[in-house]
């Protein structure tokens, strides 16, 4: 069996589905069925379960797959520390981003990215921590940026900044008499939360515990991102907790108004995590040192290193 097989064993595993499987691979529905059937034949075992409807995949298939993704990884270890060997700087980065700072970041970030080094073109993915973990060990991503806590096995992570929250309210709200909000107050009010399984909807419920309580008087809506919930406050809908790269910029709306919390104040730490063996040192430097020249409202840097100027020609 081939490299390319294993990547089509591990897209059928992970898609549950051929032609979802195939259009990933960028291959047709025929030519991956075929090198599935292809490898299963010459080991002499079935490793999915097919059916009209839906894959499944064995019991040993998972063990086979899960061994698929560790030799992969390993292969593209191969180019990557060749490609440090010459230069570090050049070529595709491949980087994770969960989606409370994606849109935020990376304006700033990649023009600054670009000036450091332009040959290092960045390739984005947005998605949830848990994902991009999984994107990240499976070698599909280089480095991804992810709020704190943050651990798994074999991979690095470093703090980059802290980031403070924000009470984003509709302008005519009684909190704008008040210069900052007490976290408790949260639970008085209709409060607008991210959906289930993003992490920033933890960490607000966990800045009001009380707000857990959606029986008694907390009422909450959610919303599928943190510009549709900024919209909605604007309605005049409810109130809201947002990082200050997405609140801050909101001064200037005339229907909202922003209100820091009383101290001490939540925040998250953002960070970069990259896998150990990963060999661009260079670009995970470069990619930290944009991060922090991009200076997102209201943040505060956290173990800034002075790096040379001239970066794109180390």
């Amino acid at each position: 069996m081939t490299l390319t097989d294993l990547r089509y064993l591990v897209a059928l595993a992970h898609e549950r589905h051929f032609g979802r499987a195939a259009e990933r691979c960028h291959v047709s529905q025929p030519t991956l069925s075929v090198a599935v059937k292809k490898v299963e034949d010459e080991l002499g075992i079935q490793l999915f379960e097919r059916s009209a409807t839906e894959v499944k995949i064995t019991e040993t298939g998972r063990r086979i797959v899960a061994q698929a993704e560790k030799v992969l990884m390993e292969a593209s270890q191969i180019q990557e520390i060749a490609a440090a060997g010459k230069d570090p700087l050049a070529g595709p980065l491949r980087v994770g981003v969960i989606y409370t700072i994606g849109p935020y970041l990376l304006p700033r970030l990649i023009p600054r990215v670009h000036q450091l080094a332009p040959r290092m073109p960045l390739i984005i993915q947005e998605n949830y921590t848990a994902r991009l973990a999984e994107a990240l060990k499976r070698g599909e991503l280089d480095v991804i940026i992810i709020s704190l806590p943050f651990e798994e096995v074999g991979v690095v992570a470093q703090p980059v900044y802290d980031e403070p929250f924000r009470v984003l309210m509709p302008a005519d709200h009684p909190w704008t008499q008040h210069r900052e909000v007490d976290a408790q107050q949260l639970a008085e009010d209709q409060l607008l939360l991210l959906g289930a399984g993003n992490c920033f909807r933890d960490q607000v419920l966990e800045v009001c515990p009380s707000c857990r309580n959606i029986g008694g008087l907390q009422r909450s809506l959610e919303g599928s991102s943190l510009e549709t919930i900024r919209h909605m406050v604007a309605t005049g809908l409810g109130v809201t907790v947002l990082p200050s790269s997405a609140a801050d910029g909101m001064a200037a709306n005339p229907l909202v108004a922003v209100r820091p919390f009383a101290e001490p104040q939540p925040s998250r730490r953002v960070a970069l995590a990259w896998r150990v063996t990963y060999p661009r040192s260079g670009a995970i430097d470069v990619l930290r040192r944009a991060i922090f020249d991009s200076e997102l409202p209201g943040t505060r840097p956290v173990g800034r290193v002075s790096m040379p100027e001239a970066v794109a020609g180390a």
